[in-house]
């Protein structure tokens, strides 16, 4: 078997697509904007539980990026609203951050966020073929699902630097953290997918490998998918950035 893995091979799940879960996950589009009231009222009691400072939005921003093919949305096959994410651009769309990412408790446990992931990640790749995607995250889930997206753990003076993106985490209760250290650390970990990056995925994670897992990893025989579970809500604290510069704000 090939030593490599592609990240543009991942699987893209389209609008006619219905898995066995009853569940579809497609670009979302303005005919969708009947459900962004109760996708801002799920992101606020996610928030909630999770204990989280999460930035609030409003339907109309939610709309907003449902009208600009900008927004992945999982619905049951009787219509029922299941889970959502929407892209934010960042310093002059050189960087994106896939936020959002949230599903509604009965659906959970299912592997749908990992689905919802995927597909947000495939339309920044087509949106922004060239951009970074990043993400600031806490949750070991969303680690592994990054991971094989090919995301790479990296220091913060990696990521954006636009002051709007790092003020919106203002609201978390561990901003004193990232102050003291000038934005170069929090108990966050930053995770970016740099497309001009030339290691492939299999070879950029055997890096932080001791030499027996690496080899394991390189002959196919270590199994590194990511478990087969959801993140409660929230892929990542990206979703505390306030609206991006040049979108409608909420």
């Amino acid at each position: 078997m090939s030593n490599t893995v592609s990240t543009l091979d991942l699987p893209i799940i389209q609008p006619s697509e219905m898995p066995k879960d009853g569940i579809s996950v497609r670009v979302a589009n303005e005919s969708d904007a009947r459900y962004a009231q109760e996708i801002c009222d799920e992101m606020e009691a996610s928030a909630k539980v999770r204990g989280t400072g999460i930035a609030k939005r409003k339907p109309e921003y939610i709309v907003t990026k449902m009208q600009e093919g900008k927004a992945v949305i999982a619905l049951t096959d009787d219509g029922r609203f299941a889970g959502f994410c929407y892209i934010e651009t960042w310093s002059g769309k050189e960087f994106v951050a896939n936020s959002g990412l949230i599903v509604v408790p009965e659906f959970r446990k299912g592997g749908l966020a990992t689905r919802i992931k995927r597909r947000v990640f495939e339309l920044s790749r087509e949106k922004y073929p060239n951009a970074k995607i990043f993400g600031i995250t806490t949750s070991q889930a969303v680690m592994k699902i990054n991971t094989e997206l090919g995301y790479v753990p990296v220091h913060f003076s990696e990521l954006t630097q636009d002051d709007t993106f790092w003020n919106g985490c203002n609201s978390c209760p561990n901003v004193d953290v990232l102050t003291r250290t000038e934005r170069k650390m929090c108990l966050c970990t930053g995770m970016l997918f740099d497309p001009n990056d030339p290691h492939p995925i299999v070879e950029r994670v055997a890096e932080h490998l001791t030499p027996e897992l690496a080899a394991q990893l390189m002959n196919g025989e270590l199994n590194t998918e990511a478990e087969n579970r959801d993140v409660p809500a929230f892929e990542d604290h990206s979703l505390h950035s306030m609206a991006e510069k040049g979108d409608a704000k909420p």
